[in-house]
């Protein structure tokens, strides 16, 4: 799991506009979610991270100090 700063950190934004126009199946983008761990796809994004195992707070949002990949990985 990565968040959108994590893939751009001077442009978190950039990261989401190029997801949001990529229409390479290849490309996993419901792994990358919000710095709160927030989702930006909604449940489309969370039926794909659950079936994935991915673990989520009470309140919706991905736990990231579980899920989160290091940035030396």
């Amino acid at each position: 799991m990565r968040t959108y700063g994590d893939l751009s950190p001077g442009a978190p934004r950039l990261t989401g506009t190029v997801l949001r126009n990529s229409d390479d199946a290849d490309v996993p983008w419901w792994r990358v979610v919000r710095a709160d761990g927030s989702l930006a796809k909604g449940e489309r994004q969370r039926a794909l991270l659950f079936d994935e195992g991915v673990p989520f707070l009470r309140n919706g949002r991905i736990d990231l100090r579980v899920a989160r990949i290091p940035h030396d990985v």
